[in-house]
């Protein structure tokens, strides 16, 4: 286990990394004991320092939710990081250059919620009586870290990812919005481009089965915590594509078919 010193010297690379658009060491490599349990205490520790900067907490991201992904990490479970405030961009809008990093794009559903969603023993019907509207969705991952170490050849963990805020850096939402039980969430699916080439496909399924089961194991997790999801928060459930990379000047667009489309450029 990390020591509190720990914690919070690796929250405080991160901070200062994600301010200064720049990549640090693998955390894994420095602290090569650490557990998930660590690595969650590490993201709460970089949370704190970014509500203390003024950012405000808007909901919740799930993340490693297809097997593909799980098995690159060494993981059997989901992860789940923190949006704030200043991760939304409007539908169609333009990120300015050199915002981020190294952004990648993922489609997925995001969930609004209308009512609080606490656990211990959440179900999919729970969550989606808590669920004001689903709408599509696209997710803006950047990392903080490296993604593979060039000295040692070591590939990043679950414990740089997560403790990392789960990649987690932007949102757009839009298309066409529809009540959590108007359609079969599981056949939702999404056609990602970019610069009018399809990159990606994908179907709600591709979420562990059911893109709501995402969100209770996020409520289940939450618990154990003291947390919970809240009214008006927006929770993304995961991704059915994998993540394409975003270069300056591309654009980027989404199509769901009868639920809309959706697109974000990124500046030159």
């Amino acid at each position: 286990m990390m020591t509190p010193d720990q914690v919070e010297d690796a929250a405080a690379r991160l901070f200062e990394a994600e301010r200064e658009r720049r990549q640090i060491r693998l955390l894994s490599l420095d602290f090569p004991g650490a557990t998930m349990d660590d690595a969650y205490r590490v993201q709460a520790a970089l949370v704190k320092r970014k509500v203390a900067s003024g950012l405000a907490i808007k909901g919740w991201k799930i993340g490693l939710t297809s097997k593909a992904m799980q098995s690159a990490l060494a993981i059997d479970i989901p992860d789940s990081g923190v949006l704030f405030d200043d991760m939304f961009f409007d539908d169609g809008g333009t990120v300015p250059t050199g915002r981020f990093i190294q952004p990648r794009i993922e489609a997925e559903i995001a969930f609004v919620m209308k009512a609080p969603l606490k656990g211990p023993d959440v179900s999919i019907d729970d969550v989606l009586d808590a669920t004001d509207y689903i709408t599509p969705a696209l997710e803006i991952l950047d990392t903080r870290i490296e993604r593979v170490n060039k000295e040692t050849g070591k590939v990043r963990t679950f414990f740089d990812t997560i403790s990392d805020n789960a990649a987690n850096a932007g949102i757009v939402i839009g298309g066409r919005s529809a009540g959590p039980r108007e359609a079969d969430l599981r056949w939702i699916g999404a056609i990602l481009s970019r610069n009018g080439e399809v990159e990606e496909t994908g179907l709600g399924a591709g979420v562990l089965d059911h893109p709501a089961k995402g969100i209770v194991w996020l409520a289940n997790r939450l618990h154990q915590y003291g947390m919970q999801i809240s009214a008006g928060q927006v929770v993304l459930s995961g991704s059915f594509v994998r993540p394409v990379e975003a270069r300056h000047g591309d654009d980027i667009v989404a199509d769901f078919g009868p639920y809309g489309t959706i697109s974000i450029a990124f500046a030159r």
